[in-house]
């Protein structure tokens, strides 16, 4: 049976006190929109892992109440809780965010709510503000898969708009739950709307499943596992369980992990995947979490611990080598498995550079004396936490370099999971030796620069541990 997993709702008081002398008066922020920014800028003021780098989240922006909502109220910073979350954040941060509704946070880090159609998404050329979409994959059961769409199909249109870097967002990532998406063609190297339209509609229960593809490949008498996981979801871990269990009967000889669209998720989830591969570092640190120095010391006071160890009671392999397939929009808790294990093990990475998201976040929540603010839904998912492994190495910003480059083609892109898709057979070719030469980048016209929104998926989280139900001022 599924866990659910929980996500982190931090208990905060939001009444101000005034710091001036001789003034026991405080002041009480009655206008909504001013609740919502107090929410924001007090998560951020205490948990954000680069709040001592951003000025106005100091301290001393608490020191006097009349001047604090002075602050709050100011467009200057931003005139909506978006705009006055995004001022706060450091220059850089590409992860941290902010939802109007947690509901839809929740259900989107849970993978659940979807029409089924997973993309990538390019600009047209170099010189142009036109983009298009290529169909990855379609999930099993889900509303896409009951059209006619599939790997490799490409669009460049929404309901009759051609598609921009201005307008893709709140077209296919929009409030609306259904869309139609205008499909095109290739010609004479250029992408050509084709007339055909695909409808798809968003099943607000659908759940996705992370595990795409698993399977044994049988090469010269070598059993080969291949298990393409597309995100770190905790609730599946009995179904990562019965894969792992899978392999370990059938005594396969070496293992793929195919992470090429995943993003993130559950750093739970993702070191019981390490536990799986491995089983034979008992009591052996995978990775540790480096928080800010506010956090830190509250942290301590909680016997939190901050290093994750391998989970050696389930079902494992006991692997000493790994061959990882990563692409540019691999990120998060993927980069971490890799990262994680390269202390330990040998770990082969084959495909394109990796994203560089080597930190975690939480989710807050406008929570008081343990119940949810009513007069709002907003939730942030600010970054809180830094990843480092065992030797305490962290630092990918700029994302992990593969040891065999390869990119997708749409001209090739091929059948996942059939040994003549080319990452695949290019990661079997490795592991047989049949070809040993590192494969450099083939240069594709039609394959500019990728645009990689900023998703729900995008993350890399904690659960809740228990102690965590505090106030906080």
């Amino acid at each position: 049976m599924r866990k659910n997993f929980i996500l982190l709702g931090v208990l905060l008081v939001y009444t101000m006190f005034s710091c001036t002398d001789n003034d026991d008066n405080f002041t009480v922020i009655q206008d909504t929109e001013d609740e919502i920014k107090d929410f924001i800028w007090k998560g951020l003021n205490y948990w954000y892992l680069w709040q001592p780098n951003v000025d106005n989240l100091s301290d001393e922006k608490l020191y006097n109440s009349e001047e604090y909502i002075s602050f709050l109220k100011n467009d200057a910073y931003g005139n909506t809780p978006e705009m006055f979350f995004d001022n706060l954040l450091k220059l850089g941060d590409r992860f941290s965010w902010i939802d109007s509704d947690y509901t839809n946070l929740e259900n989107n880090l849970a993978g659940v709510g979807s029409n089924g159609l997973e993309f990538g998404l390019f600009l047209a050329s170099s010189s142009s503000n036109d983009v298009y979409g290529v169909v990855r994959y379609v999930h099993p059961n889900s509303n896409a898969e009951t059209k006619e769409i599939s790997r490799g199909d490409i669009f460049n249109g929404v309901n009759g708009q051609t598609l921009t870097t201005e307008n893709y967002s709140t077209l296919l990532y929009g409030t609306v739950n259904s869309y139609t998406l205008n499909m095109a063609s290739i010609s004479n190297s250029s992408i050509v709307s084709n007339g055909k339209s695909v409808t798809l509609t968003k099943d607000i229960d659908f759940q996705k499943n992370p595990i795409h593809i698993n399977k044994v490949i049988e090469i010269s008498g070598s059993k080969i596992g291949y298990l393409m996981y597309n995100q770190f979801l905790y609730s599946f871990n009995d179904e990562l369980e019965s894969v792992f269990s899978e392999f370990k009967s059938q005594n396969i000889n070496d293992l793929i992990i195919d992470l090429r669209y995943n993003r993130g998720g559950s750093v739970a989830n993702c070191v019981r995947l390490a536990s799986h591969i491995t089983g034979q570092f008992e009591d052996r640190v995978f990775i540790k979490q480096v928080w800010n120095d506010k956090v830190t010391p509250y942290l301590k006071e909680e016997n939190y611990n901050f290093e994750t160890k391998f989970d050696t009671s389930i079902s494992s392999l006991n692997l000493n080598r790994l061959y990882v397939i990563t692409s540019s929009t691999s990120a998060s808790a993927s980069e971490m498995l890799i990262n994680g294990l390269d202390t330990y093990i040998e770990v082969i990475q084959v495909g394109d550079r990796t994203v560089g998201k080597n930190v975690g976040s939480i989710t807050l929540k406008d929570i008081e004396n343990g119940y949810l603010n009513p007069n709002h839904k907003y939730a942030m998912q600010p970054i809180v936490l830094k990843i480092v492994n065992s030797n305490n190495f962290g630092d990918y910003d700029n994302g992990l370099i593969p040891d065999v480059t390869l990119k997708e083609k749409i001209s090739t892109m091929g059948v996942l999971g059939e040994i003549t898709e080319p990452l695949l057979a290019t990661t079997l070719s490795k592991i047989m030796e049949t070809s040993t030469q590192n494969k450099s980048t083939q240069s594709e016209t039609l394959f500019h620069k990728e645009i990689i929104p900023l998703l729900y998926d995008d993350n890399m989280y904690i659960e809740t541990p228990s102690f965590l139900k505090y106030t906080h001022k």
